[in-house]
């Protein structure tokens, strides 16, 4: 099966890739805001779920805030957590995300496009900046979603929180949604070339206010409703 999958996916994915970026290209002139280009690319997202074989149940979707901007922090498990997220959450959001996925050519190109924000690990400094100019979008009602792991866990545990998400949730004063993924780490493993279709599991949690609260306070609540809406080896 997952021979099938790895075939039908490198047949059809490359050209419904190249046509969505074509998309985005037309749309540019249009979309100012990056908004169009994100839901060209959720579209995108949700034919490769489709042509991979992976299902996708999310629970929770009544706990996202529709009032005004927020955090979404999720556990990272394998490649396919972002076409998962982006292409089944239900909100127009950004991403933050490590400078070196903005290289990637054709999908990081359409990160730039859609105004996602890049960090530069390697700089303190420069990740300082990157961060409040993420908070200053967030205030002018941009959504954002960030792994606190800052990387993808290889094992059946989620690997401690860097500060910078919650710093972030300080200083722009939204909400903290804890975003909980399970089963997306066969799906691709270690970036290889086969495709193993797989059932994941979105679970999305009670919004945690940042008002009155300190940043190791709003680490601790996120990982404990994250680790309780993870469902190891499902």
């Amino acid at each position: 099966m997952f021979i099938f999958r790895t075939l039908t996916l490198w047949i059809f994915g490359l050209p419904v890739t190249a046509v969505f970026f074509l998309l985005v290209l037309i749309s540019l002139p249009f979309s100012k805001d990056g908004s169009a280009i994100h839901s060209i690319g959720s579209l995108w997202c949700r034919i490769i779920l489709l042509i991979s074989g992976v299902k996708v149940a999310v629970d929770g979707v009544s706990n996202i805030p529709t009032d005004g901007p927020i955090i979404l922090a999720s556990n990272h498990q394998g490649v396919y957590d972002i076409p998962v997220l982006l292409g089944k959450l239900p909100l127009q959001f950004r991403w933050v995300a490590k400078e070196s996925l903005f290289k990637i050519p054709v999908i990081g190109w359409t990160m730039g496009f859609a105004g996602y924000i890049s960090i530069n690990r390697e700089s303190a400094s420069k990740s300082f900046k990157s961060i409040l100019k993420a908070a200053q979008k967030i205030k002018n009602g941009t959504s954002v979603v960030i792994f606190p792991e800052g990387t993808r866990s290889k094992e059946d545990e989620i690997l401690p929180f860097k500060r910078g998400t919650f710093f972030l949730a300080l200083k722009s004063g939204v909400p903290v949604v804890p975003v909980s993924i399970s089963g997306t780490r066969g799906i691709m493993q270690d970036y290889g070339i086969f495709i193993h279709p797989a059932k994941v599991r979105v679970s999305i949690g009670e919004p945690i206010a940042t008002e009155g609260r300190t940043e190791p306070e709003i680490m601790e609540a996120a990982r404990a409703a994250i680790e309780k809406g993870v469902r190891w080896g499902e």
